[in-house]
């Protein structure tokens, strides 16, 4: 039996803590309700965006990881490796959290990404 818990109890889980800290979260897909693959982008104040993916590890857990940083001269190539995700994996859901700090959200600080 697995032990992880529905990924929608999870991306409702950090909607609602985010929403309490004062931020702005959107879920940018809706993916599958059970075991779908969570990514989860950060900005703040809609810029300085960067995508985590938890990715498993060698001892079975795990762990969330930077996928991508939005670059300042092209913001666009973020935007398609987004939509290239999406296409790649229906099951895949994508929440935006627009607040300060949003790597404590998942468990990380800002120098870890």
């Amino acid at each position: 039996m697995d032990s992880r818990i529905p990924a929608s109890l999870e991306v409702s889980a950090l909607i609602r803590q985010v929403q309490a800290a004062g931020g702005f979260p959107v879920v940018l897909q809706k993916g599958e309700p059970e075991a779908g693959t969570i990514l989860v982008v950060l900005v703040e104040n809609g810029a300085n965006a960067r995508v985590y993916e938890r990715m498993p590890q060698l001892d079975g857990t795990r762990q969330w990881h930077c996928a991508g940083r939005q670059s300042t001269e092209n913001a666009e190539d973020f935007v398609n490796w987004l939509d290239r995700r999406k296409a790649q994996d229906r099951d895949l859901w994508i929440v935006e959290l627009d607040i300060a700090g949003g790597e404590r959200f998942i468990g990380l600080t800002p120098d870890e990404g």
